[in-house]
């Protein structure tokens, strides 16, 4: 918001950078490529960083959420944490996402 000799001029079509981004998300249909790749890179924050060092590939399609691990282990942990990982990964993107979780 500009002023000017204490005066705001902050005009009503104005919009903040985050609603052109926003918007430019869903003019341009980036939103749902956009979210992928923001779980994707949250990956250590949502599932904490033991297990994001040994994930060795993410990614999403179809509304699945694929993560590739080698150690039996981990993947017996992960299964074992499914609907919390779902919950984690949909509450870091603000809506249902992500349906499937599939360990391979």
């Amino acid at each position: 918001m500009k002023k000017y000799r204490g005066e705001d001029f902050r005009r009503s079509d104005d919009i903040s950078i985050k609603q052109a981004v926003e918007k430019m998300l869903e003019v341009y249909r980036l939103r749902q490529k956009f979210d992928e790749t923001s779980i994707v890179s949250a990956w250590p924050n949502i599932i904490g960083n033991a297990i994001a060092n040994r994930t060795e590939r993410i990614y999403i399609r179809d509304k699945k959420l694929y993560v590739y691990v080698e150690s039996a282990v981990i993947k017996n942990e992960l299964a074992m944490m499914r609907r919390q990982i779902l919950g984690r990964v949909n509450e870091h993107i603000g809506y249902a996402m992500v349906e499937e979780f599939i360990i391979l």
